[in-house]
C-alpha cells in the first residue's frame, strides 16, 4: 500500500574538500537538516564532475581523487524545506542548490488481520 503527495526536493552540490569548522559540510547540513525535523537527508558521493571551476574532478586510478562532488538530496513539504533555506545560507560559501517539486509514493506495510 502507498500513500502519495507533493513535497519540495533540495538538491545541494558541494565538493567533498567544503568543510564547516574542519569537520565535512555535508556532515553539518545532515546534522541541521534532522534537528530541524525535516523527514530526512542523503548523502551521495559522485565519482567525478566539475562546477564552477570547470576542472574535471575524478576517482579514477591515474589522477589524483581530489574535492570529488558531493550531493545531499533533502526531501520534504514546501513550507519545512523552503524554512531550512536559511541554514544553508549561513553554511554555503560555494556550491549550488536546485529546487523542484516532486510526487512522493510512500510505501508502508499493510496491515494484516
Amino acid at each position: 500500500m502507498h500513500r502519495s503527495g507533493k513535497a519540495l526536493r533540495a538538491l545541494i552540490f558541494l565538493g567533498e574538500d567544503d568543510t564547516w569548522h574542519h569537520q565535512p559540510l555535508h556532515h553539518e547540513i545532515v546534522k541541521r537538516a534532522h534537528e530541524a525535523g525535516l523527514a530526512g537527508a542523503t548523502v551521495l558521493h559522485g565519482c567525478e564532475g566539475f562546477g564552477t571551476t570547470s576542472l574535471i574532478h575524478t576517482e579514477e586510478i591515474l589522477s589524483l581523487a581530489e574535492d570529488l562532488p558531493i550531493l545531499v538530496i533533502i526531501v520534504d513539504d514546501e513550507d519545512k524545506v523552503r524554512g531550512f533555506l536559511p541554514e544553508l545560507d549561513e553554511l554555503l560559501a560555494d556550491g549550488t542548490v536546485l529546487l523542484d517539486e516532486v510526487e512522493v509514493l510512500r510505501y508502508e506495510p499493510a496491515h494484516r488481520a
